[in-house]
């Protein structure tokens, strides 16, 4: 199952909620990762964001709970913007709130972002088969490995690019690892970690989404490698 609420609107179109949380993640004293908050607004966004256009959706709007202080409003906001930029959907529309009354020793934020998605397209689990191909697009990276190798995560412009080709499935890797994830993909075949050949490591945690998963024909492969380029991870699988 994906990480998104799909609620019905209409006879032909659904809302889909995608949400990201951070905690002790900024500038504050007691922060266990220090980052700059334009940062952490950019790398809170993608994982929502991401999350909302792999299930099908278009985003029309993001809400932002921001426990990091009031200064840090407009920092958070320039990096939303900035991967709302890198997305080419500008013009989504932003509002949210802070808390005001009550300071915290530590930085915390919720990101929630609304899509619009047409009816008709299946919600359902995958079939694996022999035709099957997986790749794993970035690295899985955590904490401070998100900033010191930052050149190894999916961009958001490759992601945007593979997700919305119709004959890919994605879905970004998140806290859990790949592995976890792909578990949730197939209806018919649960994997082993001993079933799996690849380059990155299955179990890491992928952070902000600094990797997602693609599902594909065997026959569109090129195309894959061509889009995704050094980013690209062959996942094979055996049996």
């Amino acid at each position: 199952m994906r990480d998104v609420l799909i609620i019905p609107f209409t006879d032909e179109m659904s809302i889909i909620i995608a949400s990201d949380n951070s905690g002790a993640i900024g500038m504050k004293p007691a922060d266990s990762v220090k980052v700059p908050y334009d940062t952490l607004g950019y790398y809170s966004l993608r994982v929502a964001a991401m999350e909302c256009i792999a299930a099908g959706g278009e985003p029309f709007a993001v809400t932002l709970h921001n426990f990091c202080g009031e200064t840090a409003w407009n920092e958070i906001t320039a990096g939303i913007r900035k991967g709302l930029s890198e997305l080419g959907i500008e013009e989504v529309e932003l509002t949210g709130s802070t808390e005001t009354n009550f300071p915290m020793e530590q930085s915390a934020l919720s990101i929630n972002v609304l899509g619009k998605k047409k009816k008709g397209s299946a919600d359902e689990k995958l079939h694996y088969d022999n035709k099957s191909k997986i790749a794993v697009i970035g690295a899985p990276l955590v904490g401070n490995d998100v900033i010191k190798r930052s050149s190894e995560g999916a961009p958001l412009a490759v992601f945007k690019e593979v997700a919305s080709h119709l004959d890919i499935i994605t879905l970004p890797v998140g806290s859990k690892g790949i592995l976890a994830e792909l578990n949730v993909l197939f209806s018919n075949r649960h994997f082993k970690k001993s079933e799996i050949e690849t380059d990155v490591d299955l179990l890491q945690s992928a952070g902000p989404s600094t990797c997602f998963i693609a599902v594909y024909n065997a026959s569109i492969e090129e195309d894959m490698k061509n889009m995704t380029g050094p980013y690209f991870h062959s996942v094979k699988v055996q049996g």
